[in-house]
C-alpha cells in the first residue's frame, strides 16, 4: 500500500485568523518544518522573527511582496525562491495582490523538533476565549 497523503490548503487546520495553515502536521510530515501563510493585501501584521539554529526557504505560491531580512527587503513571487539562514531577522511584506507563501524549515545537522503551535490542536495563539 502506498504511504501519501494528499490535502487541500484550505481544508487544513489553521491558526491566526485562518492566516497559518498548519500544513506539516496536516500531512503527517515529521522530519521538516512546513507551513502555509496567507497574506492580504499590504498587510503589516506579519511578525518579524528570528530562529538562531534554524533555516526556513520561502515559496511563493501566489500573489507578490517582499521579505525583508535583516533590514534588507527581497521581492518574492512565483518565480522566486528565497532562503534565510539561521539568525537572520526576517518578515513578509504582501503587495497589492496580497500573497500566500509556503515557507519550509529545518535545522541544519540535527532533527527537526516542531513548535507546539504547529500541531493539530494545539491552542490558537490569537484566540479569544
Amino acid at each position: 500500500m502506498s504511504d501519501y497523503t494528499a490535502m487541500k490548503i484550505d481544508d487544513m487546520e489553521a491558526i491566526y485568523y485562518g492566516g497559518f495553515k498548519r500544513v506539516r502536521a496536516s500531512l503527517g510530515v515529521e522530519s521538516f518544518g512546513m507551513q502555509v501563510i496567507d497574506l492580504p493585501p499590504n498587510a503589516d501584521g506579519h511578525p518579524e522573527h528570528q530562529h538562531d539554529d534554524q533555516e526556513e526557504v520561502y515559496v511563493t505560491l501566489r500573489g507578490s511582496g517582499e521579505i525583508e531580512i535583516d533590514g534588507e527587503r527581497v521581492p518574492m513571487d512565483p518565480e522566486t525562491v528565497v532562503r534565510v539562514g539561521p539568525s537572520c531577522r526576517r518578515k513578509l511584506w504582501p503587495g497589492d495582490e496580497g500573497m500566500r507563501v509556503l515557507a519550509l524549515g529545518g535545522t541544519p545537522g540535527k532533527a527537526y523538533e516542531p513548535p507546539n503551535m504547529t500541531e493539530l490542536g494545539a491552542p490558537d495563539p490569537v484566540a479569544q476565549g
